[in-house]
């Protein structure tokens, strides 16, 4: 099995210390470069603590022998599209608590949103709804449905959304577990 945490590292622009001093406990940047070249093996107590160091999910840190991922080739750059020395693996921009992204798909197109677009979205809890003022928001509503839509106002618990289109009324929705705040939006050209 090869390991990728020396493509992750690069394009994270960390060093083999940085990542050593983020481990906890902090380990040596010898032990970490041990681990990407295979001199050491990749536990699992260690495959959490470097993915925990790199802010990425520990499954990204291991792949196949067979290279079918995504790799990063080129860089877009003021001079223009420029050639990177070595290929990398494309990493899922995901950080800490990864674990708290949902997805939605578009199936209609709505406002900015076009069929087959993804939306990206962090859950985030009521003490966090502040920062997603003027943001595109998923929110739960009872019965298992969604309110999707820019968030404009937030009284306490209760949040209002402009859904995405044009002549949309807005939709208030009261104590919220929580809300997706969009992130990332994937969209085929």
């Amino acid at each position: 099995m090869i390991n990728r945490i020396r493509d992750i590292r690069r394009q994270k622009g960390l060093t083999l210390a940085d990542v050593a001093a983020r481990c906890a406990p902090p380990t040596t940047a010898q032990t970490i470069g041990r681990l990407e070249t295979g001199m050491r093996s990749l536990s699992l107590g260690w495959m959490n603590r470097i993915a925990a160091a790199l802010d990425v999910d520990p499954q990204l840190l291991v792949k196949a022998e067979v290279d079918s991922e995504p790799q990063i080739i080129a860089r877009l750059a003021v001079t223009g599209a420029e050639a990177l020395t070595k290929p990398m693996s494309a990493v899922f921009p995901v950080g800490p608590g990864s674990a708290r992204l949902v997805v939605m798909t578009v199936e209609a197109s709505a406002g900015e949103y076009r069929a087959g677009d993804q939306v990206w979205l962090r859950q985030v809890g009521p003490d966090d709804f502040g920062r997603a003022l003027n943001r595109d928001v998923l929110a739960p509503r009872p019965g298992g449905r969604f309110a999707f839509g820019r968030m404009i106002d937030r009284d306490g618990d209760r949040v209002a959304l402009l859904p995405p289109g044009v002549g949309q009324r807005q939709v208030v929705i009261d104590h919220p577990a929580w809300i997706g705040v969009a992130e990332l939006l994937v969209r085929s050209l």
